[in-house]
């Protein structure tokens, strides 16, 4: 049996207002589309008090920025960004063309392609989120897309120097210091200033994600990467400060932000709500994470492992802690999550910040139908074929000849057989099937 002993907020009123999220965001890109940089201009004053003629940074900004970063700074970003590079690499070598001969004289294959040009949208306004650029401009290096350009809002009046020297360092083509819906309008649209990518990645809040959601199609995303979600999944064999630390460690993200306790134990599910209590009065952010609990966190206790699986796969998180005393059950039984945090020595902020595996990952439940980015994100596998003789074409056209006509489709149909007729000898009937 499920019980609740906390919810969060009444899901008729998430509606409501998500709804009116895509009305804003609606508006914002019909002024974008039709303004260009006068609009973009207009909506950085508005929402970010950021105003420039020119948003992208100069080389003496960036050097600038990258200046007031410590050594010690330095070699942090390094170190993550080497790691995330090392495992898109070990991704990159698990993708290969393939050709194949499936039948005498037909040949099929593949190509991995990369995008062309990709925008990565690094979330920046309350937090100088530095991580975001490794996951996604290092992926798209590795991936090989020629061109990438990288956009993050102001922090504090300015550009953040950690972001920057994040973008620089992983190899950004081009940095620009703009924030919000109207980073990723101008990355995906192009204004006068800015010439449009064919891809948007990266993570944001409810307004970000909307916008890439009512563009996609314009251009291609990676996924729906809204506000940060997570799931402790805990038995008895962990206690109350550890679960606590890992729900408001996410909380703090911002006041949107899920934060879910699902355990099989009842003494550590009330532990765990007093812990996060007393956690609150003493966690610089506990603000923010305390709307996100109050808001949005809920405390779920199942009788069995199996019924907590059931519900973790229903919830399907963005993150998904596993603290229990064989966390491989879970990750044999899982199927809906974006990445999974095995035993108490690993969790979540690792994932986020520097252990490799890539922190943009879906939300709102897109974990039910796809992964996070990744380098195969950035890569398009397109297909080929080549018929190598006269027997192998004549052969496929009498099949598809009998196929299309089954389906109606003479002049399809009429592409198999005047191969047939060439190339095999026979004479079909005009727009009749094959025999």
């Amino acid at each position: 049996m499920i019980r609740y002993l906390k919810e969060g907020r009444d899901p008729g009123e998430i509606a409501s207002d998500q709804a009116k999220v895509r009305a804003i965001v609606e508006d914002i890109l019909a002024d974008i589309a039709a303004r260009g940089d006068e609009a973009v201009r207009e909506l950085s004053i508005k929402f970010d008090k950021w105003d420039r003629t020119d948003f992208r940074l100069t080389d003496e900004e960036i050097r600038g920025c990258l200046s007031e970063l410590s050594e010690q700074n330095l070699r942090d970003i390094k170190f993550a960004q080497e790691q995330v590079r090392n495992f898109a690499e070990k991704q990159r070598e698990a993708l290969q063309d393939i050709e194949v001969e499936t039948l005498p004289g037909i040949v099929l294959g593949h190509k991995n392609i990369p995008v062309q040009s990709v925008g990565c949208y690094v979330p920046g306004g309350k937090y100088p989120l530095l991580a975001s650029a490794h996951m996604s401009v290092i992926t798209a290096k590795v991936a090989g897309v020629p061109r990438i350009i990288t956009a993050a809002p102001p922090y504090q009046g300015r550009p953040a120097p950690a972001i920057v020297a994040a973008q620089h360092l992983a190899g950004a083509d081009e940095i620009y210091c703009l924030g919000g819906v109207q980073a990723v309008a101008a990355m995906a649209l192009g204004t006068q200033s800015i010439d449009p990518v064919d891809m948007l990645v990266g993570p944001g809040n409810a307004f970000v994600a909307e916008a890439k959601r009512q563009l996609f199609g314009k251009v291609g995303i990676d996924l729906f990467a809204g506000p940060t979600e997570t799931l402790v999944i805990a038995d008895d064999s962990v206690d109350a400060e550890i679960c606590a630390t890992d729900l408001l460690g996410q909380a703090e993200h911002g006041p949107t932000s899920p934060a879910v306790l699902l355990t099989n134990s009842e003494t550590l599910a009330r532990e765990t709500m007093e812990e996060i209590e007393r956690l609150l009065t003493i966690l610089p952010t506990g603000e923010v994470a305390r709307t996100a609990w109050n808001e949005f966190g809920q405390v779920i206790v199942c009788d069995t492992e199996d019924e907590m699986i059931e519900t973790a796969d229903r919830i399907a998180s963005e993150h998904v802690q596993v603290m229990t005393r064989d966390p491989d059950v879970f990750l044999d039984g899982m199927k809906n999550y974006g990445a999974l945090f095995l035993g108490p020595r690993t969790n979540v902020a690792y994932g986020d910040k520097v252990i490799g595996t890539n922190h943009t990952l879906p939300t709102a439940g897109a974990a039910r139908y796809t992964g996070g980015l990744w380098v195969g994100k950035f890569l398009k596998t397109v297909t080929y074929q080549r018929v190598l003789t006269d027997e192998a074409s004549a052969r496929m056209g009498e099949y598809c000849s009998r196929l299309c006509m089954l389906e109606g489709f003479a002049g399809h149909a009429e592409q198999a057989n005047v191969r047939v007729r060439r190339y095999g000898g026979r004479n079909v009937p005009y727009a009749q099937a094959a025999e």
